[in-house]
């Protein structure tokens, strides 16, 4: 049967599902405030991380977070006045920094990043935004063959789940990418991953197909979504209300109001991430690579070097700090220091997580409402995937994936 299914958010998540929706036959509307591909999907790392299911709570965390945050070089900063906000939420997220828990995220997080190439390539199918879409290394770098053994415990993850990396030591790191500095005597290169040349672009691409497909795009504010027993949900915007037989919330960060409308209490925060892009950039990597000293991606774009990583802790609504771009210009100085450039262009977004790193991705009880977001440094890998799951679960196509840990009632009320 057909639905009229509202999809709230236009990043690569709710673009990704109404593209799936209307191949299964839907009628959609996709409803954003700020339109297709401007918000976090318009400045991640634009690498689609196949091998990116390692938490960041990983065993050990505890320990080394309050140090993190006090070194001026550590990729982890704060907002001291946001903290006692966060202290709730940040003890049920460090709660997870163990090996059992860390296991079973990782293993959870596999089954919707592993195939990423091939979920963009299957969304992209006979459209033009195809050309957005590159193959590629996923290169790690060290400072040294001591630094990637003692991070042991992630590529032991890693190998469980197939992804075993080609060591590069020494001199052959310059002969395999001659613009690493000597900073950078170790690579661990996998491959099998892919980047998009334009993220915000890529998005907004997709959704213009969408349109062209009959799917329909608004730019509003959502302010609340109401459910009544035995009917269907409706969507509420400054110019009204506007009637469906399901909807989709993919807002990321900013869900959490409307969850609480449904009577679910999601812990969720803002990871705020931060990225520079080196305008018309000579010097920098041949493919997306992780500076392992700084926690950042270094990704070879259209418009030139995006390097995107950090994590601040400091909510929604502040505006961008210094010193994470301060860290970024350092460390890319030191890892690339042949890189060239005609400007610098920056930019912080915000990353939606959740207390165990895993996305909401399911329906909330028999409401009609179906959650897909909380994808924390994922969301663009894991996009097109969730879209085409939760597109299945409204047009009666179920995939055969188990979606349980993912459950949007997980947490309770």
């Amino acid at each position: 049967m057909k639905k009229h299914v509202i999809v709230i958010g236009a990043g690569i998540v709710g673009v990704s599902t109404a593209i799936w929706l209307k191949r299964f036959g839907q009628e959609v509307t996709v409803i954003d405030r700020d339109g297709p591909g401007q918000g976090t999907s318009f400045g991640n790392a634009g690498l689609l991380a196949a091998c990116a299911m390692v938490p960041v709570t990983t065993p050990g965390l505890i320990s080394k977070a309050p140090k993190m945050l006090l070194d001026r070089n550590s990729p982890l900063f704060a907002r001291w006045s946001y903290l006692p906000r966060i202290t709730p939420w940040l003890v049920r997220y460090l709660k997870h920094a163990n090996d059992r828990d860390t296991r079973r995220i990782a293993a959870d997080l596999n089954g919707i990043t592993a195939d990423t190439v091939a979920q963009h390539f299957a969304l992209t199918e006979g459209l033009k935004a195809r050309e957005f879409l590159r193959k590629s290394d996923y290169a790690y770098a060290y400072a040294s063959r001591s630094e990637f053994e003692a991070d042991s415990y992630s590529w032991e993850l890693r190998r469980e789940h197939g992804f075993e990396p080609t060591l590069i030591d020494g001199s052959a790191v310059q002969e395999f990418d001659p613009n690493f500095g000597p900073s950078i005597t170790c690579l661990a290169v996998v491959k099998d991953h892919g980047f998009v040349v334009d993220p915000g672009g890529y998005v907004a691409g997709l959704a213009q197909e969408f349109q062209d497909m009959g799917g329909r795009v608004l730019q509003a504010t959502v302010q609340d979504i109401q459910t009544r027993e035995g009917m269907a949900p409706r969507v509420i915007t400054p110019d009204g209300p506007i009637e469906c037989d399901s909807v989709v919330l993919a807002s990321g960060a900013w869900s959490k109001p409307l969850m609480s409308s449904l009577g679910l209490n999601i812990p969720l925060e803002s990871e705020r991430g931060y990225h520079i892009v080196m305008t018309d950039a000579s010097g920098g990597p041949r493919a997306p690579s992780m500076i392992s000293s700084g926690k950042f991606v270094a990704t070879p774009m259209k418009a030139g070097l995006r390097c995107a990583g950090i994590v601040e802790l400091g909510g929604l609504e502040a505006g961008p700090s210094e010193a994470p771009f301060a860290l970024l210009r350092r460390q890319i100085k030191e890892a690339f220091p042949l890189l060239e450039f005609d400007r610098e262009e920056t930019w912080m977004g915000h990353r939606p997580a959740t207390t165990d790193s895993l996305p909401l991705i399911g329906q909330v009880r028999q409401t009609g409402v179906y959650t897909a977001f909380g994808h924390q440094h994922v969301g663009l890998t894991a996009g097109p995937k969730t879209g085409r799951m939760v597109a299945g679960l409204i047009a009666n196509q179920p995939t055969n994936q188990d979606l349980t840990p993912f459950a949007p009632h997980r947490f309770g009320r």
